[in-house]
């Protein structure tokens, strides 16, 4: 049925009767009665292609209810032209495969997490595998982790490996036991700015378990993984759906979804060993009126402060205002210095640009090679639609930066 659902599917052309935001480009949509899309991923190519990731759920829900894929959308001119609907991940559906631990990865695959390598065109996507629920997830019987790999700036994909035992295996002598439950949060991957060691610059992906948020390394481009502190101690053990990003010295910054945003940093003693701390988690007050707790996008960026054409860095941060998930907007942070502690990230945020006026959840974005960001969200009113719009940091601050 998986497979007949395929074919229907790609053989489709419908266009859109929903309102959609002004200057916004639909490109996963959700048509009452067929299979739904969720959880949005984009990334910027080294030759500026852009890939636009989602969810197609056949089973209408997360991984572990069944057959979900994963689909993807190719623009080559700063995103004004989409390519045609393809399929980057494709599961079995098989419930044979579920019965055997050697295939059960390859049953369904969701919830992407994608960089692209920015000096060549290899691309990466983290996700979930299998038919596990995340809830119910054991250390025996858990949430799988694939990798999947792109050479040509993800205009073809690999068929996949598994590695969940090698992330889970970085928690298994913790003093409280194994994590019994994780998945690397949807979006963004962050490719370091400063670290390089070896052939690549470094990765970094922030991990949702059981046990709370955790950050884990790679420095030969998602071949292997390290973790990013003590296993033990958690950098948000109340977090949930997590993103990584850097300060301007190189430590990381870990965003996760709250009702608002907790943030914690992690500062390097020695960067190419991966040696550090982390602080003490943070909450943004600024953000405590949003009653929604949703995954969002984080990034910093060099701009120029209008007023006084002062050369400073902004954090962008993407969520919905609320009061549920409805209204996605932005977030934005000028930084004192190039490092700052928890709380004082965590400080002094201003709402900045609202996207959407209606239901809307999960966001993401990346930087274009035209210099603006290409932000994809789940727009309502049909349960979640893709929808992709290029902005300016002029247009998302209120004119404060650009």
């Amino acid at each position: 049925m998986k497979k007949l659902l395929a074919i229907l599917f790609l053989a489709l052309t419908t266009v859109s009767s929903h309102a959609q935001t002004a200057g916004a480009k639909r490109l996963f949509e959700t048509i009452e009665g067929r299979v739904p899309y969720r959880i949005p991923a984009i990334a910027t190519c080294s030759d500026g292609t852009l890939i636009a990731v989602a969810d197609y759920r056949y089973c209408g829900g997360d991984i572990g209810y069944g057959a979900v894929d994963l689909h993807y959308r190719l623009s080559e001119d700063n995103g004004l032209t989409w390519g045609t609907e393809r399929i980057l991940a494709d599961g079995t559906g098989n419930e044979d495969d579920v019965k055997n631990p050697q295939t059960a990865w390859r049953y369904a695959f969701g919830d992407c997490a994608i960089v692209a390598d920015r000096e060549s065109p290899e691309v990466v996507v983290l996700c979930v595998g299998g038919k596990t629920v995340y809830s119910r997830a054991t250390r025996q019987n858990p949430n799988r982790v694939v990798l999947f790999r792109s050479h040509d700036n993800g205009r073809t994909w690999d068929q996949g490996r598994e590695l969940t035992d090698q992330i889970y295996s970085l928690f298994d002598r913790r003093a409280e036991g194994p994590v019994q439950s994780l998945f690397v949060g949807s979006g963004k991957i962050h490719q370091s700015r400063y670290v390089k060691v070896g052939q690549y610059y470094r990765l970094y992906a922030a991990l949702c378990t059981l046990s709370g948020n955790f950050v884990v390394y790679s420095d030969d481009l998602g071949n292997s993984w390290q973790l990013l502190g003590d296993a033990d101690h958690s950098p948000a053990r109340d977090g949930d759906e997590p993103k990584c990003e850097e300060l301007p010295d190189g430590s990381v910054i870990l965003s996760s979804r709250y009702y608002g945003r907790l943030y914690n940093i992690f500062t390097f003693t020695n960067a190419e060993k991966g040696e550090g701390s982390w602080d003490l988690r943070a909450k943004a007050l600024d953000m405590k009126d949003i009653r929604n707790a949703c995954n969002g996008e984080i990034m910093l960026l060099p701009v120029t402060r209008t007023k006084d054409e002062k050369k400073v860095w902004i954090a962008l941060q993407s969520v919905p205002f609320g009061p549920d998930r409805q209204n996605v907007g932005f977030y934005y942070h000028e930084l004192l210095a190039e490092h700052e502690g928890a709380a004082l990230f965590a400080y002094r945020w201003k709402k900045g640009l609202q996207v959407s006026h209606q239901w809307s959840a999960y966001s993401t974005f990346t930087l274009q090679h035209d210099g603006r960001l290409g932000f994809l969200w789940e727009e309502g009113p049909t349960g979640y639609n893709i929808d992709y719009r290029a902005l300016s940091v002029e247009e998302i601050t209120n004119g404060e930066y650009q």
